[in-house]
């Protein structure tokens, strides 16, 4: 079956709605681009399930939706499950990794707080980490990737979630985990706010030094897969600047910034 529709739909909804993986995917083989491009947009669907639903029960039938599709209980019958099940297909993706991603983000569905970095660490991992991991296997089945997908996983969804404070506290949400801030609120106690998040950040630079370290991002075909990491450092300074209010700033960067950071990135593997 001919897919290519598919596989348009998917690099289209991406650049809309996750521009930083849509850019990094154009440092991809072109042969391999729109598979890694179908995850992408398979992860997006599943990461704005919490803002199309009204309720968590509606969320949770979503989710087994996709689940039912990746066990092969029913049909690819809409274009990213089309374009997901024929990349799952053609390079034996382990299902069970999408099927944990999915589990993982039943957080999102429910106003419960992340309870310790540790569960923090675990959700960005199954999450981000999964992409990394499934990504890096699509360029090249043989690569260990498995440590560098987790640092990757972690400091891009982290990157991700601070970025997105506003929106998470607006909606009576938040990632931050409870741990850093025992006893306070967050939207009135600033001093434990900023505590909390500075010390998120220096978890992401932690795994972002650590992913540096690993040889499956400096060289060989999985290397790219792990471009969309680059931009972490672009934006972790950005809530740094004085002025910066973690719950009403919308930290940007122009695109040609994010461009030139992937560019220079992409020279970088051998």
């Amino acid at each position: 079956m001919d897919h290519a529709a598919d596989y348009t739909y998917c690099e289209a909804l991406l650049r809309r709605n996750d521009p930083d993986r849509w850019l990094a995917s154009l440092f991809l083989p072109v042969a391999l681009r729109s598979h890694v491009v179908a995850l992408y947009a398979f992860s997006d669907e599943i990461a704005r399930v919490r803002a199309h639903v009204s309720e968590p029960l509606l969320g949770e039938i979503r989710f087994q939706y996709w689940r039912d599709v990746l066990t092969g209980e029913r049909g690819g019958d809409a274009p990213v499950a089309a374009a997901l099940v024929d990349t799952v297909e053609r390079f034996r993706l382990p299902r069970e990794k999408l099927i944990s991603l999915i589990d993982a983000r039943l957080f999102d569905l429910y106003d419960a707080p992340m309870p310790s970095v540790t569960a923090l660490e675990s959700y960005a991992a199954a999450t981000a980490g999964s992409l990394f991991q499934l990504a890096a296997f699509i360029l090249d089945p043989a690569a260990d990737v498995a440590a560098a997908s987790r640092h990757a996983g972690i400091a891009y969804a982290v990157t991700g979630l601070l970025r997105g404070l506003p929106w998470q506290v607006a909606a009576g949400q938040t990632y931050v985990p409870r741990e850093l801030y025992a006893g306070s609120d967050l939207k009135t106690d600033r001093p434990a706010l900023d505590a909390a998040l500075a010390k998120l950040r220096v978890l992401v630079r932690q795994n972002l030094a650590a992913l540096a370290t690993e040889p499956a991002t400096k060289s060989g075909q999985a290397a790219p897969a792990f471009l969309p990491a680059a931009l972490c450092e672009l934006y972790l300074p950005q809530m740094e600047k004085p002025g910066y209010d973690p719950l009403a700033t919308l930290v940007e960067v122009p695109q040609w910034r994010r461009q030139w950071r992937l560019w220079r990135a992409a020279r970088k593997i051998v």
